[in-house]
């Protein structure tokens, strides 16, 4: 078992906050006494809880002694005396009064636990909000890393196919009026895949993609559409041809080319 990605999926805090269903805790605490970094964990986390909540305690509100001290103002009276006609006075305390100020007591230690208790659920339910939203952006950053190694890679792949002497490279420059644009085709010699590199192609408009042909036999025939490559594109296999081409076509291609619409040709040498 990876425990470190158990214990990064969230489910230690909700836990600990009391959000787990009975097989879910039930789950957990038997990975607790099997692995100890799992145990760790919710110590820790139930630990930072309580630091949280020492940190940040709450008053109760400024009403309550004054409200307290109202209804308890005609308890305030002497003791009670009692006297025999034979004996000498003695006081005798009345005790209702006090179980009336315990009472009260008591009554302000449920409000001010009742108060607490709402400000900690509500501390820990942003906690836990904020905390899911850091593992949402920490998943997100793995996405994006990962992206970046394929991309990486094909580049690494890329360069390894351009050295290799089995390639056949055809140069493609721009069409007049189009100098600027330049692309290179890779035509693998032994397995006829063909390979482009669009070195200068400006940013296809709206619902337009480019699409390279290739002339075979006098006729213009569809090599594939050319996506977001990072490096080499693989178009289709292509057993022979004599010229490349690139127009610019409808999005997910044409069946015969718009040839006012041609940004790059290059014959096979």
């Amino acid at each position: 078992m990876n425990t470190q990605e158990y214990i990064e999926s969230g489910i230690i805090e909700t836990y600990v906050l009391g959000m787990t269903d009975a097989i879910e805790s039930a789950e957990l605490e038997q990975y607790c006494r099997e692995y100890p970094d799992i145990k760790l964990a919710v110590t820790a986390f139930e630990a930072t809880l309580e630091q949280h909540a020492l940190l940040n305690p709450i008053n109760p509100p400024s009403t309550i002694k004054v409200q307290l001290f109202e209804s308890l103002k005609d308890e305030f009276v002497h003791p009670v005396f009692m006297s025999a006609p034979t004996k000498q006075s003695a006081k005798v305390f009345d005790i209702k009064p006090f179980l009336k100020y315990i009472a009260a007591a008591s009554i302000i230690l449920l409000v001010i636990s009742g108060a607490m208790n709402l400000y900690l659920y509500t501390k820990l339910s942003n906690s836990s909000a904020q905390y899911q939203a850091i593992l949402v952006e920490k998943t997100s950053l793995q996405a994006n890393n990962q992206l970046i190694q394929a991309k990486a890679l094909d580049l690494f792949n890329s360069m390894q196919m351009m050295t290799d002497p089995n390639m056949l490279k055809v140069s493609m420059p721009g069409m007049p009026g189009k100098e600027k644009n330049y692309a290179t085709i890779f035509w693998d010699t032994k397995s006829k895949d063909v390979y482009i590199l669009p070195n200068k192609l400006p940013q296809p408009t709206l619902g337009k993609q480019y699409q390279l042909w290739a002339m075979v036999d006098g006729k213009a025939v569809d090599a594939g559409m050319i996506g977001d490559c990072a490096g080499l594109c693989k178009m289709k296999n292509i057993p022979s041809a004599t010229m490349f081409a690139v127009t610019l076509e409808k999005k997910g291609g044409s069946s015969i080319p718009t040839i006012t619409e041609m940004y790059l040709a290059g014959k096979v040498s």
